[in-house]
């Protein structure tokens, strides 16, 4: 096991607790390793009635995948540069699908890899200090961990919202797109934590529930929630030009500071996350959408935008990156196609679509 995860026990329930808080618990491959091993082990013991996921320190639960460790292999050409990937998106199926209550205390930030441990489980908890976001475009790249499947189950245009502009929301913004079930406050968790853990007998998913009800409290309106109505007028376009000029239309501040975000975002990125997004609205399932985000990815590795992007975000932090293509109107409609219609073998050989 990594020591940057930490598996411990309270009571009925097991912990796993991600454990790299100077780096917001992002998520690397070894991590990924540890999680999946512990969630195996876990099924077969009887004594472990529920699985938590939580991260260590003050700042948040992850704050995505280790996008250095990816920016370096990638720049060296390394074969193994996918293999996080590789074994990090059928971790999110494993999640989906587990069959023991899976709660996740998503306190803090959450993002990117983050949502992917968290938002595919069956409890999904957030709290006053919740900050959840799909920041990719930002960095040359696009929703992944399943993000093109959950997204466009949001309500109306809100997931296409989220994916093109990866602005933050918080705990009522998360819960109101469909990414989080309650609000627990945060001095609450180690409480819940515990009554989770004295459940006795055949612990199930009503009877977690229930006791996580008991911590819950009731959510305000989100601001998600209150430009509902904007958000759906403008994002329901296949086009990012149509997006854009129908915010500029629109008028009002929400909208404004909208469009002023995607303008800052990879043209690549947009072009391409709104066709996985409306891929994933027609899609079977959840594995149909990783296949495709695996494939988009392995090409993201081939293209200057994600090296330009992690350069600007965290090698030389000056938060100006030099998108290229530089405009929506360089950005062809073949060199999108290129994401999409690749072969790079099965993550899920024997799943049935």
């Amino acid at each position: 096991m990594s020591d940057e995860v930490i598996l411990d026990r309270v009571g009925s329930a097991a912990v796993i607790r991600l454990n790299r808080p100077k780096a917001l618990n992002s998520l690397n491959l070894p991590m990924v390793r540890a999680i999946r091993e512990a969630m195996e082990q876990y099924l077969d013991d009887a004594s472990i009635r529920a699985v938590i996921l939580k991260g260590e320190g003050e700042r948040g639960l992850c704050a995505g995948g280790d996008i250095r460790v990816l920016y370096d292999m990638g720049k060296r050409s390394d074969p193994e540069a996918t293999r996080f990937w590789r074994e990090e998106f059928p971790l999110n199926y494993a999640i989906s699908r587990y069959p023991k209550p899976y709660v996740a205390l998503m306190d803090g930030i959450t993002m990117g890899g983050g949502v992917g441990l968290s938002a595919h489980g069956r409890h999904r908890i957030v709290t006053e200090r919740t900050r959840l976001a799909m920041p990719e475009t930002g960095i040359g790249y696009f929703p992944d961990v399943g993000a093109t499947w959950l997204l466009p189950q949001a309500p109306g245009e809100v997931g296409t919202w989220m994916g093109l502009t990866g602005i933050e929301v918080d705990a009522a913004g998360a819960i109101y797109a469909g990414l989080a079930d309650v609000l627990v406050p945060s001095d609450r968790l180690d409480a819940l934590v515990e009554a989770i853990g004295a459940l006795s007998g055949e612990a199930d998913d009503g009877s977690v529930e229930a006791t996580i009800a008991r911590f819950s409290v009731p959510t305000t309106e989100s601001a998600l929630e209150k430009n509902r109505s904007v958000i759906d007028r403008c994002f329901g376009f296949d086009r990012v030009e149509d997006i854009l000029e129908a915010l500029a239309d629109e008028g009002g501040e929400f909208a404004a500071t909208t469009r002023d975000t995607m303008l800052k975002r990879s043209p690549t990125s947009l072009r391409l996350t709104l066709r996985l997004l409306r891929a994933g609205r027609q899609s079977s399932g959840l594995v149909e959408c990783l296949e495709r985000e695996f494939g988009a990815g392995v090409e993201i590795l081939r293209n200057h935008d994600f090296y330009e992007g992690v350069r600007a975000a965290i090698i030389d932090k000056d938060r100006n990156p030099q998108w290229s293509p530089a405009s929506l109107d360089e950005v062809r409609a073949e060199s999108i196609g290129a994401y999409l219609g690749g072969k790079h073998g099965s993550l899920f050989p024997d799943h049935r679509l």
